[in-house]
């Protein structure tokens, strides 16, 4: 009998996700509590990924990448975060997955070389700048500017909340261009700016959770950029913000999935061995319900994401999978939240302990209902979608 291509996928699914578990296990799981003190991690774990060719998946071979569907890239970031246990470092690690696909869909072929080698061998680490302190999900509303002088754009302004903000050698930048004052969609434009570009600072931020994922304010004082780092057209920026989010949302969806399946394993692990009145906690009822019951959200999860993953690999992308994929971030971070708390409680005190993979997401799961639109923008966003 002849292998079908979905028996191949499938065959190439599990392949990926044992060799990303044995990356997460050896090369990141152990070494978070120390990296969450340090505030940061090695910059030579994306040399790593880089190797093992996890940074490229999704991108085209003549960049050095690994094309792939939503359906590959799923098993990536859910096994990442499984056994990684870290959505500081799945942030800072990934960050080029939001900050390169708009290089690699607007930028000149130039720009494109330029770039995006480096960053998916692990040499040189790309950002994405949208948030400013004005305002994050109101794109339309943002106040960076970039006024054209001769060859080069001059830009103003700052941004905050950046993930890999301290380390980028790349900065996908959200500015506003046109007449001075321009107000709406119609006057923002994305440009890419080099890291080491003068007049560039950055200011680390301080977190209740991504401990080691650097997170930069970063000030833009008359930086000269080159007019061909420009992405696509000017003034239509608003487009290609709007269409890299769906990707984020997606990656976020899948993520979430990862950190519920965390806490359960360490939930579960604790309730077998923990022994309370002579007997495990396992074999009372009251904790079986938790871990059913967290069991249940991970699946109605892990079924919603792979139904969104297959609508996008078959070119299905329109106003219903927009909706579809706000709501998904919702449910899957409503997920991790609900997983995050039962763990927590299941280990008791030693859920409140630092050490713990429960209470590192427990405190990081906020970010992750608020980080590429928060709850109230995802539902407004979908019902816009489906015309209510």
């Amino acid at each position: 009998m002849s292998e079908r291509p979905d028996d191949t996928l499938q065959a190439d699914r599990a392949a990926l996700s044992d060799t990303v578990a044995r990356f997460a296990r050896s090369e990141i799981a152990p070494h978070v509590g120390d990296w969450d003190a340090a505030g940061e991690f090695p910059r030579s774990l994306y040399r790593r990924a880089g190797d093992l060719g996890l940074l490229g998946l999704g991108y085209p071979e003549a960049y050095g990448g690994t094309p792939a569907p939503y359906a590959l890239r799923l098993s990536l970031w859910q096994a990442l975060c499984r056994h990684g246990g870290s959505g500081g470092v799945l942030a800072s690690l990934l960050s080029h997955n939001i900050g390169l696909p708009p290089i690699l869909h607007h930028g000149s072929e130039a720009l494109r070389e330029q770039v995006i080698p480096p960053v998916l061998r692990g040499e040189q680490i790309a950002a994405l700048a949208i948030t400013e302190p004005g305002g994050g999900s109101d794109v339309a509303a943002l106040r960076t500017t970039a006024r054209r002088e001769g060859d080069h754009y001059v830009i103003d302004g700052e941004k905050t909340f950046i993930t890999s903000g301290l380390r980028a050698d790349w900065i996908t930048l959200a500015v506003r261009t046109g007449e001075p004052g321009s107000k709406g969609a119609g006057g923002l434009s994305v440009i890419v700016v080099p890291g080491a570009s003068a007049g560039l600072t950055r200011q680390p931020l301080q977190k209740m959770g991504w401990l080691c994922s650097d997170t930069a304010q970063l000030h833009f004082d008359g930086v000269r950029v080159p007019a061909s780092h420009l992405l696509g057209e000017e003034g239509a920026g608003f487009r290609i913000i709007m269409g890299n989010f769906n990707a984020e949302r997606f990656g976020m969806s899948a993520a979430a999935l990862g950190f519920s399946q965390a806490c359960y394993d360490e939930a579960l692990a604790w309730a077998r061995q923990r022994k309370t009145f002579g007997a495990a906690l396992v074999e009372r009822q009251v904790i079986r319900h938790k871990l059913v019951d967290m069991q249940m959200r991970i699946h109605s999860t892990a079924a919603w994401l792979e139904q969104v993953a297959a609508r996008a690999d078959a070119g299905d992308t329109g106003p219903d999978w927009v909706a579809q994929v706000c709501l998904l971030k919702n449910h899957s971070t409503q997920t991790m939240q609900f997983c995050a708390d039962q763990a927590v409680q299941i280990l008791g005190g030693m859920g409140f302990m630092r050490g713990t993979v429960s209470e590192r997401l427990y405190r990081e799961v906020k970010v992750m209902m608020i980080g590429g639109g928060a709850e109230e923008i995802m539902k407004d966003l979908a019902a816009r979608q489906w015309g209510l």
